[in-house]
């Protein structure tokens, strides 16, 4: 077999039907539209929305109301307990950490730290957002508060 050998398969090219050439071509006078009616016209024929006269899908259904904001920063949230869990040695605590401890699933994620428990230890915790709670209870505790800025 050579290059100049090769043919499409019969039947899988078609040639496109020349419409309004002329009672000869086949396709003359009415184009293949019938006589007359909506759907001779230009332009003619109902809308994807037109259901034969039934109440359309999208009036069945139950209206929607409000909207969903796309700039919304969902954090993942990392409460003191969960962080008074683990000791550590001269390390800063963020994201990246926290993701290694399994505290959150990704260091992309936004971290927010929340209160919920108490802390023993002085640590550096970096995150995105704080509670007030827990900032308090993170420098009684004698550690520093570092908010990291985010790239949403």
């Amino acid at each position: 077999m050579k290059l100049h050998d090769l043919r499409p398969n019969t039947g899988s090219k078609k040639k496109r039907k020349r419409v309004g050439r002329g009672i000869s071509a086949g396709q003359g006078k009415t184009a293949g539209r019938g006589t007359k009616g909506q759907n001779a016209r230009s332009g003619g024929g109902k809308g994807v929305y037109f259901e034969g006269g039934q109440l359309p899908l999208a009036r069945r259904l139950p209206y929607k109301r409000g909207f969903t904001n796309d700039n919304k920063v969902y954090y993942k949230p990392v409460n003191l307990k969960d962080l008074a869990e683990f000791e550590f040695e001269d390390i800063d605590v963020d994201p990246e950490v926290m993701a290694f401890l399994g505290l959150i699933k990704k260091e992309t994620d936004p971290v927010v730290i929340l209160g919920e428990g108490e802390l023993s230890q002085a640590l550096t915790v970096k995150a995105h957002r704080f509670s007030q709670s827990a900032k308090e209870k993170i420098e009684a505790a004698g550690g520093q508060v570092e908010i990291l800025p985010f790239e949403g």
